[in-house]
């Protein structure tokens, strides 16, 4: 049987066909009415995101193995690679008169090619990764978006610069075209940017930021989905503030990355399961009828309660057994205080033992460290919005919230504390220091990464480490210092990092399913191995000298093991 394994990153819709892109590499077509499959084809990384050709002929799909694929529709023939790129691809979109291909993609820069394959333009400028591209004026300029803030449209027959507008700096991840020089943008502040012949109008229409836009020409609807987990309608007039229609709190399966279309009333949603959800505006109903739970994980850790995974369908598993569900994709397990805590897209954090909800933000939860300290553990969890929530276990009484501060200006990805210092690392890049308990600012560094930063970990002397898109692994002293840039074996994104405790090695785990372990005190990389095809989602030390656990987006653990390391502490026993 047809179905995802991992969740759902991109959707589109055409004619009774949906097609859908997925963290597993596949792409599939499906019946819409019925919601079988039909047929699938395969990427060499992740799916991110698919596109019927206005024709509904072709489906164009994006991926982190750097390409952007062009297949046939109904039987998913491949008809051309365009590989080009050097990053992962985020968007790609077919001329109205199907005869050219554009691109976006995280190496900066938009492109255009022949149904061949043969580039046309590069369209170089924006200053950092390219996240969507849509044909304008009938195909005869483009317009991209990008986490530099800006919105640039190009003229895609010369691929010259048109114009730029710059909307601060605030992440852009999705922009709908309305008209002839009318846009919709969505950032990561939750406002709905209106762009047209008149000028700039914004709107804060959503508490946490805006994933996609789609907009209903016929009806002059447009559709918003954030990550505050509501979808909200909104009617548009062509030199007037939106007026809003609807708001629907969304299921907890319901992956809000991307959303299109589907008949008159109806949009697919993309999801953390199987197959697609389908929101119908008439009622605000949803339906996720053939929605399974898919096994990837996210998340592991050893502890001295037994070994703890969480992954996207929130089953929290201790030694392989369930013992708990948090209802939705889950981005961390951490224990602290006696007992194991974990969150994710839902925003709420649990007890991941009891599954009790302890706290509920606004947006999701990526990470979490503790900080022990004689009155108790103090818990800081990174969120979506850049805020650390941070609780106590005062004397044995539970964990509290006891404070929020903003600590990044955009999604923290990866915390650590070491000593009295919480270190933090940033989708924009950032690196930052602060005092613990009191979370003052001691360092920062913008520009500490070249690409969106992934993880963060503690070395036992008190010093930092990092990776990031930029495939290096950067030590950091806990005064912000830059000690060391290592360039990693890794030829695709650093997904996480992770410190063993007895040995300082690093290990280091990236989305084509490679573990690469380094040795700071020799300078030098002493394992390299490839466990699966799929993705390293969570790195995190086995609890012995040398070894390892990386959690797989295939739904395995696998144990990562330094042999010289481990019989050094055989022999010293």
């Amino acid at each position: 049987m047809i179905k995802h394994t991992s969740p759902i990153s991109g959707i589109d819709a055409h004619g009774g066909l949906v097609v859908t892109a997925g963290y597993d590499n596949r792409v599939i077509l499906w019946n819409a009415s019925t919601r079988t499959a039909i047929t699938e084809a395969r990427h060499d990384h992740l799916a991110n995101q698919c596109r019927f050709s206005a024709s509904g002929r072709i489906v164009v799909t994006s991926s982190s193995d750097y390409s952007a694929r062009l297949w046939s529709v109904p039987d998913l023939r491949l008809i051309t690679v365009l590989t080009d790129q050097k990053d992962d691809v985020e968007m790609t979109v077919v001329s109205p008169d199907e005869t050219r291909v554009a691109t976006a993609s995280r190496d900066h820069i938009a492109r255009i090619y022949d149904l061949d394959g043969r580039l046309i333009h590069r369209l170089e400028g924006h200053e950092a990764d390219v996240l969507s591209v849509e044909w304008v004026r009938d195909g005869t300029e483009l317009v991209t978006t990008s986490d530099d803030g800006t919105v640039r449209r190009w003229d895609a027959g010369s691929g010259s610069l048109l114009s730029t507008i710059d909307l601060g700096d605030v992440e852009t991840d999705t922009v709908a075209v309305l008209g002839v020089d009318r846009f919709a943008l969505g950032n990561d502040e939750g406002e709905l940017i209106l762009i047209g012949p008149s000028g700039t109008r914004r709107n804060r229409v959503h508490d946490a930021g805006i994933k996609r836009l789609a907009y209903d020409a016929e009806g002059g609807i447009l559709l918003s989905s954030s990550y505050d987990r509501t979808v909200r309608l909104w009617r548009l007039g062509e030199e007037t503030d939106p007026v809003h229609l609807l708001t629907s709190e969304v299921p907890a399966d319901v992956w809000l990355r991307s959303c299109a279309k589907l008949d008159a009333t109806r949009w697919v949603f993309g999801t953390f399961g199987s197959s697609f959800a389908v929101f119908d505006r008439e009622d605000g109903s949803w339906d996720l009828t053939g929605v399974e739970p898919t096994p990837g994980l996210n998340a592991v850790a050893q502890t001295s309660l037994g070994r703890f995974t969480v992954g996207d369908s929130g089953t929290v598993r201790r030694d392989d057994e369930a013992v708990a569900e948090l209802g939705s994709c889950c981005n961390f397990v951490t224990p602290v205080a006696g007992t194991v805590v974990s969150g994710g897209q839902l925003g709420a954090l649990h007890d991941a033992i009891t599954g009790a909800m302890l706290y509920q933000h606004r947006s999701p939860l990526n990470c979490a460290a503790v900080h022990t300290t004689s009155n108790g553990d103090m818990l800081v969890v990174g969120t979506y919005t850049g805020e650390a929530l941070v609780l106590r276990d005062e004397a044995g009484s539970g964990l509290k919230l006891v404070g929020e501060y903003r600590i990044q200006e955009n999604a923290i990805k990866g915390v650590a504390v070491q000593g009295d210092v919480l270190f933090s690392v940033c989708a924009t890049g950032a690196a930052r220091w602060h005092s613990l308990p009191d979370l003052k600012l001691v360092a920062g560094n913008d520009e500490a990464h070249t690409r969106i930063a992934n993880g963060a970990a503690a070395l036992p002397d008190g010093r930092f480490v990092s990776v990031s898109r930029d495939l290096a692994l950067r030590i950091w002293t806990a005064a912000g210092e830059q000690q060391a840039v290592v360039p990693t074996p890794h030829l695709n994104s650093i997904k996480c990092v992770a410190v063993d405790p007895h040995t300082s090695l690093i290990a280091t785990g990236g989305y084509h399913g490679r573990v690469a372990v380094y040795d700071p005190v020799a300078g030098e990389w002493v394992r390299d191995e490839r466990p699966t095809t799929a993705g390293i989602s969570a790195l995190a030390a086995a609890g012995s000298p040398g070894r390892f656990l990386a959690s797989s987006y295939d739904g395995r653990v696998y144990e990562i093991e330094v042999p010289a390391a481990v019989e050094s502490a055989s022999r010293n026993k």
